[in-house]
C-alpha cells in the first residue's frame, strides 16, 4: 500500500458553472504525483496543489515520446455518493502500455489507491448536474535529461482531474463518421493497442480532413490491406448487421477499451450474438447499408460512453444508418452503462467502487 503524503492547497479555486463545463477545460485543486528512479523503483507518492510541471528541456518525453496515459471518470449519484467505474481495468491497461514502451509498471492496487486518494481529496469537485462527471487523466512521462535513444532512468506518474460535461455537445444525437482510406492509424507490431500520445498525434491529419468534410470522427481501416474496420479516433466501433453485433478484434492494432469490454459483456448477458474475433471488411459494412441489413452503428469510449453513428462516408459513397436515428441496442447500452455509472440502476455487474 502506498504511503501518500497530502499537501492541501491554501488557495482553493472557484468552482465553475456546472451547466457550462465543456470537456477538459477546468482542473481541480490537487494532483497526484509519484516518482520513479532506476534502482529505487516508484517512490514518494503524494497529493499536491495543482501546479505546472518543471522539466529539463532535454527530458526524454519531449524528444522520444516515452509517455502513456489513461482516461476514466468519477460520477456523483443522486444521493451524493461518488463512484468509480472499473478502475482496475484502467490500471491493467496502463501496465500493458508501460510494458510496450519500456516504462516500469505500476501495480494495479497502487494505481487504484492513487486514483481513489485524489478523488477523495477533490470530492467536492465531482459535479452533480445531469451528464456531468469528474474526468480523470492518469499519465506517465519520461523525465531523464538525455538525448540518446534509450528508456529513461526516471519517470513521473501524475493524475489530474477535470470536471466535465458531455464529450459531444450534440449529446446522444447520431454523429457522422468519415472512413479514412489515405492515412493509417496503426500497424501490426506497433503501438495501436496501447494509450500513448503518438497514436493520437498520428491521427490528427485524418481528423482534420474529416472535419473539413463535415464529419465528427474518423473510422480507421487496418494498416496492411486498408480494408478492415478498426476503431474511431477516440472510440471503439460496433456494427449491428443482420442481428449480429460486430467489432474489431483487439489483435495489436485496436485499443482494448474499457467501455468496449463492458458493452460486450452486457450484450452477451442480454442474449445478443457478439463477434469480436473476426475482422469486418468496410465493403461488407457498405453493402449491408445498401441491402438494409446494417441496423445500427455506435462508438464506445470513456469520454462519450456511447455515441450513435448516423452516417458513414467511404470513398465518396454515403451510407445512412437506421434513418439517422439512435437504434434500440445503442440506446439500451447507453441507458444501462450511464445508469450503473451514476447509480441510477443497481450495479448487477459489480463494476463500480464507491469513494468515501
Amino acid at each position: 500500500m502506498l504511503d501518500i503524503k497530502v499537501t492541501r492547497t491554501q488557495t482553493p479555486k472557484a468552482k465553475p458553472d456546472q451547466t457550462k463545463l465543456g470537456f477538459g477545460t477546468y482542473y481541480t485543486d490537487h494532483m497526484f504525483v509519484m516518482d520513479y528512479t532506476e534502482g529505487q523503483g516508484w517512490h514518494s507518492p503524494r497529493i499536491e496543489p495543482y501546479h505546472p510541471i518543471s522539466l529539463d528541456p532535454a527530458a526524454m518525453v519531449f524528444h522520444y515520446a516515452q509517455e502513456s496515459f489513461e482516461g476514466m471518470k468519477a460520477y456523483r449519484t443522486a444521493d451524493g455518493r461518488v463512484l468509480l467505474f472499473r478502475p482496475e481495468k484502467n490500471a491493467a491497461r496502463l501496465q500493458s502500455t508501460h510494458k510496450r514502451l519500456c516504462i516500469p509498471e505500476i501495480p494495479v492496487e497502487d494505481f487504484v489507491q492513487a486514483v481513489r486518494a485524489l478523488v477523495h481529496e477533490d470530492k467536492d469537485w465531482v459535479p452533480s448536474e445531469p451528464d456531468t462527471s469528474l474526468y480523470l487523466r492518469p499519465f506517465t512521462i519520461a523525465t531523464e535529461a538525455h538525448l540518446g535513444v534509450k528508456p529513461s532512468n526516471t519517470y513521473q506518474f501524475i493524475i489530474i482531474a477535470s470536471p466535465s460535461g458531455a464529450y459531444y455537445e450534440e449529446g446522444m444525437s447520431p454523429v457522422k463518421i468519415y472512413v479514412e482510406d489515405e492515412y493509417v492509424r496503426a500497424t501490426p507490431g506497433g503501438t495501436g493497442f496501447i494509450k500513448c500520445g503518438g497514436n493520437y498525434a498520428a491521427s490528427l491529419a485524418g481528423q482534420v480532413k474529416a472535419h473539413e468534410l463535415g464529419y465528427s470522427q474518423v473510422l480507421w481501416l487496418d494498416g496492411v490491406e486498408r480494408k478492415y474496420v478498426e476503431e474511431v479516433g477516440s472510440m471503439n466501433c460496433f456494427f449491428k448487421i443482420d442481428g449480429v453485433i460486430r467489432t474489431a478484434p483487439c489483435v495489436g492494432t485496436v485499443l482494448p477499451g474499457i467501455t468496449r469490454m463492458s458493452c460486450i459483456e452486457l450484450l452477451r448477458k442480454w442474449g445478443y450474438e457478439v463477434d469480436c474475433e473476426t475482422r469486418l471488411p468496410i465493403a461488407d459494412v457498405m453493402a449491408a447499408a445498401k441491402n438494409g441489413t446494417l441496423e445500427e452503428v455506435f462508438g464506445t469510449g470513456t469520454a462519450a460512453v456511447i455515441s450513435p453513428v448516423g452516417e458513414l462516408r467511404y470513398e465518396g459513397e454515403i451510407a445512412t444508418v437506421n434513418g439517422f436515428q439512435t437504434g434500440p441496442v445503442t440506446q439500451r447500452l447507453y441507458d444501462t452503462l450511464t445508469g450503473i455509472q451514476w447509480g441510477k440502476i443497481p450495479d448487477e455487474m459489480g463494476w463500480t467502487q464507491e469513494v468515501e
